[in-house]
């Protein structure tokens, strides 16, 4: 259990297939080499790849959370989190989908609370919709990740977030740009979003060993961690939760 207060970090995207999830699972990889109690809450409803990727047989998740906190059933967090290892646990989406839309927004804060001095950190996966649900965990984030490519799609949805985030003037965000594949310097990068990247994932972070080890449970900076994508995101990490 955790003294301190656990630092929220989410992960998000401006649109979708950015990679975004591979980069959360790598993430707590990381953070669980470091001995960083971490727990992964899989707010991803439109894909919920967490639990999958990992291979964790969860019985409870997100919606029955919500479900009995609204009914009066909840006892323990506890009971609703599944363990993958030794310093990561889960707590997945749910694996219906039917029962996405059942969550109840307003108790996802209540949920964070249960869970914040019991981690050190708590990794947030969310998708790229502006729902509400979403808008509750950037509230509550320490810091708000954002994974996006060098697409022009990309950066536009960017440009203009990163407008509204001047005018709320909200700095607690960080754009992460993923180099698999790269059409554009970063110059031009800059030139169109109007500020710096703020850290890079290189091309060899998305290889296709990546998604064989997901497809087996297993995480790829835990399988190689003396590899420098491991070292890469060792480094971030510092930066991140510091």
């Amino acid at each position: 259990m955790a003294s301190n207060k656990a630092k929220i970090i989410t992960v998000t995207s401006v649109k979708g297939g950015v990679g975004k999830s591979t980069f959360v699972l790598n993430l707590a990889g990381a953070l669980s080499q470091e001995k960083i109690k971490t727990i992964i809450v899989d707010l991803d409803t439109s894909s919920g790849v967490i639990a999958a990727s990992l291979g964790v047989n969860n019985t409870q998740d997100i919606y029955s959370l919500t479900d009995d906190m609204m009914n009066n059933r909840y006892s323990q967090i506890e009971k609703y989190v599944t363990s993958y290892n030794e310093y990561i646990d889960v707590l997945a989406c749910p694996n219906d989908p039917r029962n996405t839309l059942k969550i109840f927004p307003q108790y996802i804060e209540t949920v964070l609370k249960q869970l914040e001095y019991k981690y050190d950190v708590i990794l947030i996966d969310t998708n790229h919709v502006i729902s509400e649900t979403n808008l509750i965990a950037f509230d509550a984030s320490d810091k708000i990740l954002y994974i996006l490519t060098d697409d022009l799609m990309d950066l536009k949805n960017m440009k203009t977030l990163i407008t509204i985030y001047e005018d709320m003037n909200v700095s607690k965000y960080k754009i992460i740009l993923n180099e698999n594949i790269k059409r554009l310097n970063n110059f031009e990068i800059k030139t169109i979003l109007g500020k710096e990247i703020d850290y890079t994932l290189p091309k060899s972070f998305y290889e296709e060993d990546n998604q064989k080890y997901l497809e087996n449970g297993k995480i790829k900076v835990i399988e190689k961690p003396n590899s420098k994508d491991a070292d890469h995101l060792r480094e971030m990490i510092k930066e991140i939760i510091k």
